[in-house]
């Protein structure tokens, strides 16, 4: 006889066995390395995570978009380049698949070069990944000497002027790079400036020329340039006023403590201003701003800045989150992550550029999002186990986000709310799970599937048309449910993830649904 340990029949709904380990140490499911390159997409940011140091993670996406492209799918690399850049809003992680394709799929790379480069930042990114070596090459190349020229030969003298704004490498630090050819004397003078060689003056660009009168005579009205070319000068306070009137809707939201120490808001109607364009949802939405910058904007503005600029960033809360997000269908469980781990950056860790939001921050914008939204939503707080919560869909968002982050922490066990639900025996129609699914509290459990995959088959016995939404904040290459028709691994942190939720909660869609999205991409 067989061994029946071995070959033992199993009844059905019993979960797969789970073959992987997570970066905490406990049992998970692997992705695919076409399913876990989607997911770093959107959550990668190339900076160190509780878990994986930021060279780890650099190691895992090229090695993702190898495997890929030695597999004859280079393609998909190209397409989740502009997927990430377009639809993640993410800035490193597309510039560094854009420079993998330059090595050996160039082609590819000439395809989409303009749609993931569009703007100087992204450009400054590029050359910058190029250079370190990382992708294996530390020249740019002949190709990507060619893109760059042309992207600079399309671009307009004033963007240009924009895109200067920044350095290592700075956009002059580009232009010796690659040597473009000036078309005018314009674009000749406004190479020259950005490179710091002599020029004609009367060459530059319109705005270039009246920033040099302005420094030379301070009593002019400020030149239509970049907030950062004049934040630098010795400005009074009428003359910040003036430029706090001019700046962009992101730059307001970064400057807000700085517009206070200089009077700004001592004079109401340019405080109302500001606040009308901070509240202006075509403005936000313009910014492609993730809600939880919003948030983060709320919480750390200083005491001077008055509550008219408090009130707009609660109504632009609303107007990224709410207004832009569907209500899922039917009665909906939430299921919040507030484990040690969840106390991490939400982009993770680099020296001076670490964001003080932390995935427990937006995993709690995102169910406070769900509870607004969904009347028939119910919440628990997790870590390795249930945390009691009192939150009402009637709360403002930020007061609802901000109880639940203030909740204390532990370990992670991804099952512990799945497993209250079912000794309720609570009945729903969606469970939404917000984590970075590291779970490992219950890394000995017996059996072959995760705590997390029995604790759903068990709720599923009681609720056969429900389906379980894991949304994971971080990139890791493991879940702790496998995708299928009735589980949805999903990855990222903007309002867009919601459609995505909606559609699998209505019509099932594809389980497999960002891999599908990414394909769908036309080059």
């Amino acid at each position: 006889m067989a061994n029946r340990d071995l070959f033992e029949t199993r009844p059905a709904l019993t979960p797969a066995r789970a073959l992987g380990t997570n970066e905490a140490g406990g049992k998970a499911y692997e992705l695919s390395a076409h399913q876990a390159l989607a997911q770093f997409a959107v959550t990668g940011c190339l900076n160190g995570t509780f878990y994986a140091t930021d060279a780890r993670q650099l190691e895992a996406t090229l090695e993702f978009a190898r495997e890929i492209a030695l597999a004859g799918d280079a393609e998909f690399v190209a397409k989740t380049a502009i997927w990430a850049r377009e639809h993640g809003f993410m800035k490193d992680m597309p510039a560094l698949l854009l420079a993998f394709l330059t090595v050996d799929h160039g082609a590819l790379a000439t395809q989409v070069f303009d749609r993931v480069i569009d703007g100087g930042k992204m450009l400054r990114n590029f050359v910058q990944i190029l250079r370190s070596g990382a992708v294996g090459r530390k020249s740019l190349g002949t190709r990507p000497k060619r893109l760059v020229r042309e992207w600079l030969r399309k671009q307009s003298d004033r963007s240009l002027v924009h895109a200067s704004i920044g350095n290592q490498p700075s956009l002059g630090d580009v232009l010796k790079m690659v040597h473009p050819k000036p078309e005018s004397p314009t674009r000749s003078a406004l190479y020259a400036w950005l490179c710091r060689r002599p020029f004609v003056d009367a060459d530059l660009p319109r705005e270039l020329q009246a920033l040099n009168a302005w420094l030379a005579d301070p009593t002019r009205p400020l030149p239509d340039v970049p907030f950062q070319m004049l934040a630098g000068a010795h400005l009074d306070a009428d003359g910040w006023k003036a430029l706090a009137r001019q700046c962009t809707w992101t730059q307001t939201r970064i400057n807000l403590n700085t517009f206070a120490r200089h009077g700004v808001f001592e004079e109401h109607d340019t405080a109302q201003l500001l606040a009308d364009r901070l509240r202006d949802p075509e403005a936000i939405r313009k910014a492609r701003t993730f809600p939880y910058q919003l948030m983060t904007a709320r919480s750390n503005i200083d005491r001077a800045v008055p509550d008219c600029i408090r009130e707009a960033l609660a109504d632009a809360i609303e107007v990224a989150v709410s207004e832009n997000v569907a209500a899922l269908p039917g009665k909906v469980l939430v299921a919040v992550d507030v484990s040690g781990s969840m106390h991490a950056s939400i982009t993770g860790y680099r020296r001076g550029a670490t964001s003080v939001s932390r995935c427990l921050d937006v995993a709690a914008l995102m169910a406070a999002t769900v509870l607004r939204r969904c009347p028939r939503s119910e919440l628990l707080a997790f870590h390795d186990r249930v945390q009691p919560v009192r939150v009402s869909g009637s709360d403002p968002i930020p007061v609802t986000a901000d109880r639940l982050a203030r909740l204390p922490s532990g370990g992670t066990r991804c099952a512990a709310p799945l497993e209250a639900w079912n000794a309720c025996r609570t009945k729903a129609d969606l469970v939404l799970m917000i984590s970075d699914n590291q779970s490992w509290v219950d890394a000995n459990d017996s059996g072959w599937g995760t705590a997390t995959m029995k604790a759903w088959l068990q709720f599923k016995r009681r609720n056969p048309a429900a389906k379980l939404v894991c949304l994971d904040l971080q990139p890791y290459r493991t879940s702790q449910a496998p995708t299928g028709v009735d589980v949805l691994n999903i990855g990222g942190f903007s309002d867009r993830v919601f459609d995505v939720i909606r559609a699998f909660a209505q019509t099932g869609g594809s389980a497999d649904h960002a891999v599908d999205t990414i394909r769908a991409v036309a080059i």
